[in-house]
């Protein structure tokens, strides 16, 4: 049985009509929302605010990467802290680059989503929205939601248009990693309203000291067999780094697969990258990694996870590292293989 193409303009004409009649909304990102997130939460915002629904985006986390917050500053942006939000007060509630119990987000009241729009796998739970639009096959959720703007006929304004853009080239890499026709159009058509020159202060800005000394740790922790490497960066309060340690350490060469692990509110949070296609899914590889010690889920080429912590002691977190790597080379075939440090310490000067 072919699989029906999903048409954008139907899709919008149903969330047309849950928008009617409805005087707020609630838009819920992932813990940590990445640009994707931002840009798709910001522009459904707009969408709702075009029917006269006024929206709030919360979520439960903070942003730590850099180049997210100036993305956040740019866009004069208020995301709520979702634990002092009271979701049952609005009249709809939207789930955004994230899926109900993804392990991402932190919402834990008993209302059903209401709408849900994403491009991971799709999950049980998001069936019992009342508007799903689910496609895994696009390489973000941004480029959904730049169709449903199209379908409304509405032309972004250049500070929606940046977002909507650093979302779609941070989740494909710039179109070369699981970009498909749709996320490439796109591309074009949010281009030509976008603050290039902004887009590019936003992702090449300076950057504080302590990310050179998390960098620091990255790399003395960090440790390598066959085509793997794992590293740990210890405590931080801002979760979303351990992505981007993921994706500068899988470039290393040789590498195909990086782990990257940190402690954070008793839990131990893990982002998993991949840099091939040929391979295993990233998604399959952390709930296989993880297994039953916590949650996880991705897809292709990127997945996050977490494990319940009883202490933060350096001993359990230490001990749970080495059972990943081990469940690591396990599946990947490397059982025999050592881990080695990817740097050493230098000979001190006589």
């Amino acid at each position: 049985m072919t699989k029906q193409k999903v048409k954008t303009p139907e899709k919008y004409t149903k969330l047309k009509e849950l928008f009617a009649g409805k005087r707020n909304l609630l838009i819920v990102l992932q813990d940590h929302p990445d640009p994707d997130a931002v840009a798709s939460g910001v522009a459904l915002r707009r969408l709702a605010n075009i029917q006269g629904i006024n929206s709030s985006i919360a979520c439960s986390g903070l942003i730590g990467r850099w180049e997210n917050r100036a993305l956040i500053n740019y866009l004069n942006l208020n995301i709520r802290a979702l634990q002092k939000v009271k979701p049952h007060k609005f009249d709809l509630l939207a789930l955004v680059d994230t899926q109900p119990r993804s392990g991402n987000n932190r919402l834990t009241t008993d209302k059903v989503a209401d709408i849900v729009i994403d491009h991971h796998p799709i999950r049980n739970t998001t069936r019992s929205a009342r508007f799903t639009d689910v496609r895994s096959g696009y390489g973000a959720t941004a480029t959904i939601l730049v169709e449903y703007l199209e379908s409304a006929g509405i032309e972004p304004d250049p500070p929606l248009a940046t977002a909507l853009l650093y979302g779609i080239i941070s989740d494909t890499q710039d179109l070369g990693r699981r970009a498909k026709k749709a996320d490439f159009n796109a591309h074009f058509y949010v281009s030509r309203y976008a603050n290039l020159r902004m887009l590019a202060q936003i992702r090449h800005g300076t950057l504080p000291d302590r990310y050179y000394k998390l960098l620091y740790t990255a790399l003395e922790n960090a440790r390598y067999f066959g085509t793997c490497i794992t590293t740990h960066i210890g405590v931080t309060e801002t979760p979303d780094v351990t992505g981007e340690i993921a994706d500068l350490l899988v470039r290393r060469e040789g590498i195909v697969w990086c782990l990257c692990t940190a402690v954070n509110e008793h839990r131990l949070l893990l982002s998993l990258r991949s840099n091939q296609t040929q391979e295993k899914d990233a998604g399959e590889v952390i709930s296989r990694i993880v297994g039953n010690m916590g949650s996880a889920g991705g897809h292709h080429f990127l997945a996050g996870g977490q494990i319940p912590l009883e202490t933060e002691s350096n001993t359990e977190v230490s001990d749970i590292q080495e059972e990943l790597r081990r469940r690591m080379k396990t599946i990947f075939g490397h059982q025999e293989s050592r881990a080695t440090r990817l740097i050493h310490a230098p000979n001190p000067p006589r």
